[in-house]
């Protein structure tokens, strides 16, 4: 099991969350948070307004998935969230120890599907 956080433009949230969605990745968790990148601090243009200083609005997907699930949430993430731009985001992979599903009590990989 791996569990998987991507960090990707505010303005791509819809079309990664349907692409991933597409592929059969329905647990997901997503949230607004701001980071800082290599552009630190740049002026960037978001849908009209600039933005600058440190830290920019960006997107974090988590994502708990089977070892069968891995590439081809990776892969859809990098297409989809892909603007050419500097800013696009990362893709980490973290091993996942264990997942319990609070309601059944069912663990491991059987949790996550």
């Amino acid at each position: 099991m791996k569990y998987i956080i991507a960090i990707v433009q505010p303005h791509k949230l819809e079309e990664v969350k349907k692409a991933l969605e597409e592929e059969e990745v329905h647990l997901m968790t997503v949230s607004t948070v701001l980071g800082q990148g290599r552009q630190k601090g740049r002026t960037q243009i978001y849908r009209g307004a600039k933005e600058s200083g440190g830290l920019l609005k960006k997107v974090k997907f988590e994502i708990a998935v089977n070892e069968d699930f891995v590439n081809r949430t990776i892969d859809t993430i990098k297409k989809a969230a892909h603007t050419g731009q500097i800013g696009d985001g990362k893709i980490f992979v973290l091993d996942l120890q264990d997942v319990v599903r609070v309601g059944s009590g069912e663990r491991g990989s059987v949790a996550i599907n």
